[in-house]
């Protein structure tokens, strides 16, 4: 069976019919240029199975060189076009072009007859050149990057699934409802989940015994720890040995296996670290050097607008997108949909105001319905006008709706009273009032609240993570004496405190009116979506559907999860000192600054006035010789620090949490900062 066969239940590549015709089209040019067997087929095939797109490699490449053809196409159309212009008009002069002496006349005269002609067929033929290889070479890609990523999510769920699939084998499950329930764990486990899919897939409905199936994934995975895995298991399956004490291995191998995957991302983390002190400091030189060529009248004053305006955010961006290619975040939504749901829970993700829940399945076939939906939804609007904090508490970027508009209003009035500078000369005539309105302002009044609420909700869910590992061991000791899971949360409740006891007794709750301990367990998980929780929960609500008696399994879930937190405590403690690189590296960079401001362009301008020579810079402050507006450099330099205050704290908060929305609050810190001291020193 080809690799290509067995993806025909994956994902979609996202091509319509008008594609496969010109995949059709160009199928000719593909059997001419290459060999069924040659290594680059191969390895697109292969590809094209590990990230699970339903395309045959012929019409895949087909299709690839179809769109390369015409996108080269216009290129070379727009080069030819371009070369006529440059050439023909004798907007680029030809005369020299050769920048070589002729002597024969005849052949002086053939070159000329032929150069221009040869100069916009070369252009055209360049820029085809380019497109061709842009649209063939996108195409080609996207299978690369899609099992890339495949293979990040699967690596690093993986070792989450192994401890999954031990506490279903001490639960008494066998290989094959092992490999089936793995199977169906998607929403929890992602694309380790799809693996073990095509293992099934493969036994129900390829006719093909599961050994083979097996052997079969374990060479298509884009993985190679999935990969190895699957052939160490297939010997534990083929010699008849303890599954049991395979997995167990496999879960303390794969858990040092994440520990000193850990190390090597702070390690490589820290060398970022420094790599950022140079790069963060390089726009600063440049700034000097610049402002000392521009006194000498040998530099343009664009160069420092493209310093300050392009090349910091472009190193900020960059610097975002390196540490990105590093940085994991953590795969999933944390929600929980298990096959057997009931409407009630296929409903909850998202409930709430938009979301009015199960009413609005029924809306439109009867009337009592939509009289329903009209009375829950002023009941969820007057309840989030009694408690907006806790509503925006739970949805921060809901305060966008609020903040943004008040923004565009603040500053449509200011500018049209007049109260802001609306032209670049006001602006340099008023820096500091001039950026604060445009930039400090809007800063403050749309990332103060979203940065507050953010972190309100991070904190009010984090409390849950934090008691997971306790409140598992207290739960399996309580199940250890003989207890059913529905009487050790009984037990642990009544003996602990804080919201994890709250959440246990309402589940026992729930259950005791008629709810099942299963969809109890659900209901708890995703009214915090915690992506970690969710594969804990799922774990637990997996096993006790076999036996009530699951103190085994409670004890790998919270050996899994006091993993989970070592790696986090590891984390944060050496993040941390990136951090404080990045903000000391900053606030170097804003003191070197405002000591330029103040010993430097202060006293060019006091040496100017002195001189008498004050009328160089009209509007914009004066000038030394003509050549350097103090004025000027001033607001460039109050942007500059603006701008690295804005990038710096992102970057700060990505490294800490991996995720950008965690860098607003650094953001507000320091660009505070730099409004303050340009102020004091303005």
């Amino acid at each position: 069976m080809s690799l290509q066969t067995r993806t025909d239940a994956g994902e979609s590549s996202g091509f319509d019919a008008s594609t496969d015709s010109l995949g059709d089209m160009f199928y000719p040019l593909y059997e001419r240029l290459f060999d069924e067997n040659s290594d680059f087929v191969a390895d697109v095939e292969t590809k094209l199975a590990q990230a699970r797109m339903a395309d045959t490699v012929e019409m895949y490449l087909s299709r690839s060189l179809g769109i390369g053809v015409l996108s080269g196409g216009a290129l070379w159309a727009l080069g030819t076009v371009i070369g006529y212009l440059l050439f023909m008009t004798g907007i680029v002069p030809t005369d020299n072009i050769l920048g070589a002496t002729i002597p024969n006349q005849a052949l002086v005269d053939l070159v000329n007859a032929v150069k221009v002609p040869a100069l916009v067929v070369v252009t055209g033929l360049f820029l085809g050149s380019i497109g061709f290889a842009m649209g063939f070479g996108a195409l080609v890609a996207v299978p690369y990057s899609r099992a890339s990523a495949r293979k990040r999510e699967i690596n690093m769920l993986l070792t989450d699934a192994v401890s999954f699939m031990y506490a279903l084998s001490v639960g008494g499950l066998n290989q094959l409802e092992i490999l089936e329930a793995m199977a169906k764990a998607e929403d929890t486990y992602g694309e380790v989940a799809k693996e073990f899919q095509s293992i099934v897939q493969e036994t129900e409905y390829f006719d093909t015994d599961y050994r083979t199936a097996i052997r079969n994934q374990a060479m298509e995975t884009p993985s190679d720890e999935v990969a190895q895995f699957l052939t160490d298991m297939l010997s534990i399956v083929n010699s008849g040995g303890d599954m049991e004490n395979f997995l167990k291995d496999k879960k303390d191998k794969h858990m040092r296996t994440a520990k000193q995957q850990q190390e090597m991302t702070l390690e490589t983390l820290e060398l970022f670290g420094e790599m950022y002190m140079t790069l963060s400091l390089f726009p600063l030189l440049l700034i000097i050097i610049l402002v000392i060529m521009r006194m000498l009248g040998e530099a343009d004053a664009m160069m420092l607008y493209a310093t300050v305006y392009g090349l910091i955010p472009m190193t900020g961006a960059g610097f975002l997108v390196l540490v990105s290619t590093v940085k994991q975040d953590e795969p999933g939504d944390g929600y929980l949909n298990p096959a057997d749901a009931d409407d009630r829970l296929s409903v909850q993700k998202g409930s709430g105001l938009l979301n009015l829940g199960l009413v609005e399945e029924y809306t439109g076939e009867f009337s009592m319905f939509d009289r329903i939906k009209n009375k829950e939804g002023t009941y969820e609007t007057m309840q989030v006008l009694k408690a907006p904090h806790l509503f925006f508490r739970d949805n921060p970027l809901y305060t966008l709706a609020l903040t943004v508009p008040l923004v565009l209003v603040i500053t449509v009035v200011a500018m049209v009273s007049g109260a802001v500078p609306t032209s670049w000369d006001g602006m340099i005539d008023q820096p500091v009032w001039g950026t604060f309105m445009y930039v400090y302002m809007p800063t403050y009044i749309v990332v103060l609240p979203l940065a507050v609420f953010r972190e309100w909700n991070v904190r009010s869910r984090s409390v849950i993570t934090n008691s997971i590992s306790d409140n598992l061991r207290k739960l399996s000791s309580a199940n250890d004496t003989g207890q059913t899971l529905l009487e050790s949360l009984r037990t642990v409740s009544e003996t602990t405190s804080g919201k994890m006891a709250t959440e246990f007794e309402t589940m026992h709750a729930k259950v005791n009116y008629g709810m099942s301990l299963k969809h109890a367990l659900v209901e708890f998980n995703n009214k915090y979506h915690i992506p970690r929780m969710a594969r804990t929960v799922k774990l637990i609500s997996k096993a006790q559907e076999a036996s009530s008696q699951i103190t085994d399994v409670l004890t790998t879930a919270a050996q899994a999860s006091e993993n989970q937190d070592d790696i986090e405590r590891e984390r944060k403690s050496r993040t941390r000192m990136q951090v404080v690189i990045i903000l000391m590296t900053y606030l170097t960079l804003l003191a070197v600054m405002a000591i330029l401001k103040t010993q430097f362009l202060d006293v060019l301008t006091g040496l100017n006035d002195a001189s008498g020579g004050g009328g160089g810079g009209a509007s914009g402050g004066p000038s030394l010789g003509g050549a350097v507006n103090t004025g000027r450099l001033s607001l460039l330099f109050f942007h500059a620090v603006t701008m690295q205050a804005l990038l710096s704290g992102l970057i700060a908060g990505y490294i800490r949490d991996a995720d950008i929305m965690s860098g607003m609050k650094f953001v507000l810190v320091l660009m505070t900062i730099a409004l303050v001291v340009w102020a004091a020193v303005a």
